[in-house]
């Protein structure tokens, strides 16, 4: 299997299609569909593995598109959060739906993984001394009226 960066991979009996991309050197995995344990799963196992053997440990699972998580596979996803921080890396959610999963499996992903709702901050989790721009959008109003202003009503402000 090739690990290019926009993989789609469907999984067995179509449960989830999943899609790899790449963001500052984060994998990113966007699942589609509902994840269960049972023959449906391999498709994902295959995939988490395939990343831990080429190294590639910093990986990010988007959840945004699946539409249920059976309790089964959210041990799978645990089992593999390990794996992938024994190999020196981490595996964090993006978008998990708490809607989909029981109240114990949701406060079994809250405990077991880093999640996050912004994709940005997800990819940033990785980067410890990375700071997100802060963008004030008033601030920059007010640059542009300032340097944009007659030169002589300026003058009559100063």
């Amino acid at each position: 299997m090739s690990l290019g960066v926009s993989n789609v991979i469907h999984g067995l009996f179509m449960s989830h299609v999943i899609h790899e991309r790449e963001r500052d050197g984060i994998v990113i995995l966007d699942v589609k569909g509902r994840l269960a344990l049972g023959p449906d799963d391999s498709a994902l196992r295959q995939h988490l593995q395939s990343l831990l053997e080429a190294g590639k440990t910093s990986t990010i699972i988007n959840l945004h598109q699946v539409s249920s998580i059976e309790p089964a596979a959210v041990g799978l996803l645990a089992d593999f959060a390990e794996r992938f921080q024994s190999a020196g890396g981490r595996l964090v959610l993006l978008n998990p739906a708490r809607d989909h999963v029981s109240a114990g499996e949701a406060l079994e992903l809250d405990t077991t993984f880093p999640t996050y709702t912004d994709e940005q901050a997800a990819v940033n989790s990785f980067f410890p001394d990375r700071k997100v721009p802060h963008y004030d959008v008033l601030e920059f109003v007010e640059e542009e009226a300032h340097h944009h202003a007659d030169p002589e009503l300026q003058e009559k402000q100063e």
